[in-house]
């Protein structure tokens, strides 16, 4: 079976990998089949997957499978390879840094390219003011180490969540994350001093973000105590949860809430962060910085790496050993960010993430004036995500997104869905996607909405 074509590859970066959509057996193929069979008798049932093929290859705006079968893919891994997969300056660090040494633990004796990295999420991340990092393994891990840091900086043990958030699978990340199933139901009891308020989501609560705003802060105030807070974390954009955008103000009031009484502000940026929203971070969009920011995904063309970025004084309450991990910043994982974050500033990536941006709401947008079905396009730059709804009541309807997801990968589009109602198709295509490619995928989607 031949993968590579040099005739055509992605342009912006990526292997010489044939940018065509091709499905030649229905999904799952039998060589797919047979690995997915193989998964299902060794891997815990626990460990699911959405996508019916098993991936051999890929690179520009596509995946390949076992059986040749080539799909547009509008996921990047769940917002992973945003930089493109297999992207030819994240391959090369990584087999040179491999070549020299794997792993020496950061804690026991320190290598230039942890710094490096920490260097440069100092410098990109927003907030004209002295920073520092640490690098862990995951997001979140990343989440977990940053609500220590702000318990340790404010001598308070309470932290506020917020609706639709999602932020992990580790026990305090369960805790703060909204949706049960399937992250939390069956896994309690969960970790305490987390509480959980109402924040802005237009479409359902019809608020102002100044409204949404002072719902959420009378609630804090009255039912846990601004003397025992220390922390409040809340995705800019929702991922999980649908990608919902808070309305106008809504964020500038919890920041600004949030600094006058000491309560220490994190944003999570797993998802939103590293070009994906049209902006380095997703914060610069709302005009807001955060005291401390977490990232992951997108960070490091795909290999595990996440790090935890805020105030030099709040980052420096822990106590020396507080922080850190036996394979956290591993060597391997800072050169592929150090590439990553080489091609998102020097690549056109944030400008190219705004023109994906263009596409997905003017085709989606399109699709919506004609189908009611769609009761809202939102998002920024290459995060955008459509909710589907009941026409009539406005109600989520969940067994038509389903539907549509299904009839998107049978013709070779992976798309993902999201949503705490489960009714939202996120997009999320790597930066190195081609503009027909984009729009083939999206005349798929038009497609599959029509004939559910």
């Amino acid at each position: 079976m031949t993968l590579i074509d040099e005739t055509t590859s992605a342009p912006t970066g990526g292997p010489a990998l044939a940018q065509v959509r091709r499905v030649t057996t229905p999904l799952p193929g039998p060589r797919s089949a047979a690995i997915l069979a193989r998964k299902a008798d060794a891997v815990a049932s626990g460990v699911a997957h959405s996508m019916p093929v098993s991936i051999v290859a890929a690179g520009g705006g596509v995946v390949v499978d076992a059986d040749g079968n080539s799909l547009i893919d509008l996921g990047s891994g769940i917002a992973v390879t945003t930089v493109g997969n297999a992207h030819p300056k994240v391959a090369a660090a990584v087999a040179a840094q491999a070549a020299q040494f794997t792993h020496t633990c950061f804690m026991v004796s320190p290598y230039e390219s942890y710094i490096e990295v920490a260097e440069a999420l100092n410098r990109l991340t927003p907030g004209d003011f002295a920073k520092k990092s640490a690098l862990f393994n995951s997001g979140a891990e990343a989440v977990e180490n940053a609500i220590k840091i702000a318990r340790k900086h404010t001598g308070r043990q309470a932290v506020v969540a917020f609706d639709h958030g999602y932020h992990g699978r580790t026990n305090l990340t369960m805790a703060l994350t909204a949706k049960s199933m399937p992250y939390k139901s069956g896994f309690g009891p969960f970790a305490p001093e987390v509480y959980r308020v109402p924040g802005s989501y237009p479409l359902r609560d019809g608020l102002t973000g100044v409204e949404a705003a002072k719902r959420a802060i009378t609630l804090i105030e009255k039912q846990i105590g601004v003397d025992n807070l220390a922390a409040v974390i809340i995705e800019p954009i929702q991922g999980e949860g649908g990608f919902i955008v808070p309305a106008d103000g809504f964020l500038d009031a919890i920041v600004e809430w949030s600094r006058s009484n000491g309560v220490v502000f994190i944003a999570d940026e797993v998802q939103t962060g590293f070009a994906r929203t049209g902006a380095m971070f997703a914060s610069e969009i709302f005009g807001i910085e955060p005291d401390l920011i977490t990232t992951a995904k997108g960070i490091a063309g795909g290999l595990p790496l996440a790090g935890v970025t805020g105030r030099a004084e709040i980052m420096d309450a822990a106590h020396a050993g507080g922080l850190g991990g036996t394979y956290g910043g591993n060597p391997i994982a800072c050169a592929a960010a150090l590439a990553a974050i080489d091609a998102f500033e020097n690549d056109g990536l944030v400008e190219r993430a705004q023109q994906i941006g263009e596409i997905l709401f003017g085709r989606l947008n399109g699709i919506r004036e004609k189908d009611a079905r769609i009761g809202e396009v939102r998002g920024h730059g290459a995060m955008v995500a459509a909710e589907f709804v009941n026409p009539e009541t406005g109600e989520p309807d969940a067994a038509l997104t389903s539907a549509v997801a299904k009839a998107c990968v049978a013709e070779g589009v992976v798309v993902l869905t999201c949503g705490t109602f489960g009714n939202v198709i996120r997009f999320l295509p790597p930066l190195a996607i081609g503009d027909d490619l984009l729009n083939e995928g999206l005349d798929v989607v038009a497609a599959a909405l029509a004939s559910a």
